[in-house]
């Protein structure tokens, strides 16, 4: 059980985390979701014990992780976003090295090391060079680091950063398949919406330092019951959006793209909007002159949601932003 209670952490003038609160139980996957500069990577910091918050609590199996750091971090395997491997080691000899650095020696290393490798798919990897592996396998082997000392607890800050479109599958099945398996806490920080979707049981939000949404993938998409509409028309992009806007004045219109003439929109239909939009547009396309190329309405999905939640963080910051 994790219990995180009104972090609030000040980088000088900068304020990146405003009063988080949030719990986690045993065995649950949080997928930990945010656009970049939201505050994701302070909040794992601080749960890990690799930073201090300015106020607030952390506690971990009934543990202060401020009063008891090292009994705290023993319980948690934390993967970082840069994945600090010594490149000039071999796989083998880093998770030795790993292992000594937690004290781990003789047969619980040994042990700890043949299971790792077996649940993180390093076998073939084992002797080389942790410089001549792929971007993929450093990951696995950052991750099987993260599981060496069989922490009850896991923490991954963009497991999948920087990975081919390949990669990213093969390590998140293999989160899913460790968390399934192994029966761990785990926190999946990341920006991208696929991944919480792939392996989480738990969706949690941070924008601009504060949590805006919680609950499973099915809780938060209910919140959304318009869902939202595509329109591509031929037409002059500005007198469209604003068309669009005084038709649907509660509701989010989003200029997408914008080529040739041919201008996309998003609308994020207000919740209290009830009935099927696509007359409206179809009628207002007559009245205008547009040519409308396309009109489809969508259920509300994750992005749905991120964008209706986290929108503010895509204007310019001031100083006292989340960082």
């Amino acid at each position: 059980m994790i219990k995180v209670q009104n972090l609030i952490k000040h980088y000088g003038h900068a304020i990146a985390l405003r009063g988080v609160s949030f719990e986690v139980p045993s065995g649950q996957v949080l997928g930990f979701l945010g656009p970049n500069g939201a505050g994701k990577s302070t909040t794992m910091k601080i749960i890990t014990g690799y930073l201090t918050a300015t106020s607030g609590k952390v506690i971990v199996d009934g543990l202060d992780a401020s009063e008891h750091a090292l009994e705290v971090r023993r319980k948690v395997g934390y993967l970082p976003e840069n994945n600090p491997l010594y490149r000039d080691m071999r796989v083998d000899d880093y998770l030795r090295f790993a292992g000594k650095i937690r004290g781990m020696r003789g047969a619980r290393l040994g042990d700890g090391i043949d299971r790792v490798v077996a649940s993180c798919g390093i076998s073939k990897v084992f002797k080389k060079g942790i410089s001549e592996l792929s971007k993929g396998f450093r990951q696995r082997v950052g991750l099987a680091q993260a599981m060496l000392h069989d922490p009850e607890i896991l923490i991954l800050d963009e497991p999948t950063s920087g990975l081919d479109p390949n990669q990213i599958v093969e390590i998140r099945q293999l989160i899913r398949s460790i968390a399934d398996r192994e029966d761990r806490t785990v926190i999946l920080s990341t920006h991208y919406l696929q991944e919480v979707e792939a392996t989480s049981d738990r969706i949690m939000i941070i924008s601009r330092g504060e949590i805006v949404a919680d609950g499973s993938m099915e809780q938060l998409v209910a919140e959304f019951p318009a869902g939202s509409i595509d329109i591509e028309v031929e037409a002059e992009g500005g007198e469209a959006e604003s068309a669009l806007q005084e038709l649907f004045p509660n509701s989010q219109v989003h200029r997408t793209d914008a080529s040739g003439g041919i201008v996309r929109f998003e609308v994020e239909l207000d919740n209290h909007y009830s009935g099927d939009p696509r007359p409206q547009v179809s009628t207002l396309a007559v009245q205008r002159g547009w040519k409308l190329l396309e009109l489809h309405r969508r259920q509300a999905t994750l992005e749905t949601v991120f964008r209706a939640k986290t929108i503010s963080d895509d204007v310019d910051r001031s100083p006292a932003t989340a960082v």
